[in-house]
């Protein structure tokens, strides 16, 4: 388990079109995001289906991946890491966001 300090696996849909950076350095970046559902029923006995949004960074070329396969709807597989980070607007209001870094993508579905 000792290995196992940062990891995410997430299977959803993509919300939008991938937004691809091209870097000054000649790498890419492909920012997305995917929708996880899961359905239950309350206390009630109604069922519930509750979605869930994260976004995802891919660099390199996962980043080309998703840049060439990729597109609103399709059905990811995402294995990464959190990365929590904060940024200033340019009203000077600090932002928090939450990510998953990509390491690896299997593309589902048809």
């Amino acid at each position: 388990m000792n290995a196992i300090k940062n990891k995410v696996q997430l299977i959803g849909n993509l919300g939008q079109d991938p937004e691809i950076v091209n870097m000054e350095n000649g790498g890419k970046l492909a920012k997305f995001s995917i929708a996880t559902s899961e359905t239950y029923k309350n206390a009630k006995g109604e069922k519930v289906e509750d979605t869930q949004w994260h976004n995802v960074v891919a660099w390199g070329k996962t980043a080309e991946i998703v840049e060439n396969f990729l597109s609103k709807g399709k059905q990811v597989a995402v294995e990464g890491k959190l990365i929590h980070r904060s940024y200033e607007t340019k009203e000077g209001e600090k932002r928090y966001i939450t990510e998953v870094k990509c390491n690896e993508l299997l593309m589902l579905g048809k």
